[in-house]
């Protein structure tokens, strides 16, 4: 053999044919390895998604359920009554819509082209709440347009006994146990200020100053109270608000704030991220007027947007609000990152919440979204409840 045919190699042809299968095997390998990366993120964002929607509904269900508690009965109760046994010691005129206003434990503010049948485009301008008091307009961070906004009033889930009144004046000293002060102050922003003192047969709100285990009212009569039993209970009033607003990376996300003392809201909290939207509907009893000749019948015969429940600021809110005995709460929840998730093709397959369409945006975001829903009894106003 010629030292030529010893030293022959792969030809030039057969080198391109096996840089070109290594080619196709390559691109085969990439397309999977991108396949699978897209379906870990879109799990990823589905998961993300729905951890934070039931997080926020948990935290929303919790409140919603205690609207209007007052001790032992809670506010239809008393007013069925009608011997004035709750009295509010605060000043406030009832329906203002002021945070303080426990007259009304439950009160929303319907942002405009939300109501069911309505349709809201991702990416476009939303309207803003309507009707909003002032304490709300000046709410940090403030609520971003095209979600509904609720307002709950109500006491503490857990009161605390009261061991001691002591009166020098115009002012009486409650006193609770150490244990019963933890409680108080429990999951509050700051040091509370708004109390109340509850028996069973009446309730008493007032404003009041912590030391130690000891809260010092003023200029409120609370003769009428017996002490170190197992009724006599001190507990803490909250008045809040939850709305959705911008994080500081500028995502949506759930926030929660409590009014102070002074009658406003304090800075709001974040809850969760990635909540991108809230929608509410509001189930009213039968009976349109609730009061001593006509009690309420724990059935509801209408669900109605905050706009059509009232807007008005005075007793006749107070009178709408009180036939308020479900909530229905739709939340919009979207994941923190692009999850490469692709837009609804047709109108049909769009998502909706409480009976507003979501509309995708173009171009779409790729985000993952999902819409989750939960009607809520609130305390004892339901037949059967």
């Amino acid at each position: 053999m010629s030292p030529f045919s010893r030293a022959r190699g792969l030809s030039l042809i057969e080198l391109m044919i096996a840089m070109v299968i290594g080619l196709v095997l390559l691109l085969g390998i990439t397309q999977i390895f991108i396949a699978s990366r897209a379906a870990s993120r879109l799990s990823e964002g589905a998961a993300r998604t729905q951890e934070n929607a039931r997080f926020a509904l948990d935290f929303l269900q919790r409140d919603l359920r205690m609207a209007g508690h007052f001790g032992c009965v809670n506010d239809q109760a008393h007013v069925v009554k009608n011997t004035g046994d709750v009295r509010y010691n605060l000043g406030v005129a009832s329906g203002s819509g002021d945070p303080l206003d426990f007259t009304v434990p439950i009160q929303g503010y319907e942002a405009a082209g939300t109501a069911p049948t309505d349709t809201l485009t991702l990416g476009k301008a939303w309207s803003a709440a309507g009707s909003v008091p002032k304490s709300i307009a000046n709410l940090k961070p403030k609520p971003l347009p095209g979600s509904d906004i609720l307002v709950l009033r109500l006491l503490s889930p857990e009161g605390a006994v009261v061991t001691g009144a002591s009166v020098d004046g115009t002012a009486t000293t409650l006193t609770v146990s150490s244990d019963g002060m933890a409680r108080l102050k429990a999951n509050a922003a700051g040091t509370p200020t708004v109390f109340a003192l509850a028996d069973c047969t009446r309730a008493d709100v007032f404003t009041g100053a912590i030391s130690g285990s000891t809260v010092k009212v003023d200029k409120v009569d609370l003769s009428g109270y017996s002490v170190n039993n197992a009724m006599t209970m001190l507990y803490r009033a909250d008045g809040l608000v939850y709305y959705i607003a911008a994080n500081s990376n500028n995502e949506p996300a759930l926030y929660r704030a409590r009014a102070n003392g002074a009658g406003a809201y304090v800075d709001g909290e974040e809850l969760v991220e990635g909540i991108e939207n809230m929608q509410l509907l509001y189930g009213l009893d039968a009976t349109t007027d609730i009061a001593l000749a006509t009690p309420p019948t724990g059935r509801i015969v209408d669900q109605r947007v905050a706009s059509n429940v009232s807007t008005a600021t005075d007793a006749t809110a107070t009178a709408a609000w009180r036939r308020v005995g479900m909530v229905q709460v739709g939340l919009l929840a979207r994941s923190p990152q692009r999850a490469s998730a692709e837009a609804a093709g047709s109108a049909d397959t769009y998502m909706g919440v409480l009976g507003v369409t979501i509309a995708p945006g173009k171009p779409y975001d790729q985000r993952h979204r999902g819409a989750y829903e939960v009607s809520v009894a609130l305390r004892n106003r339901l037949f059967g409840n």
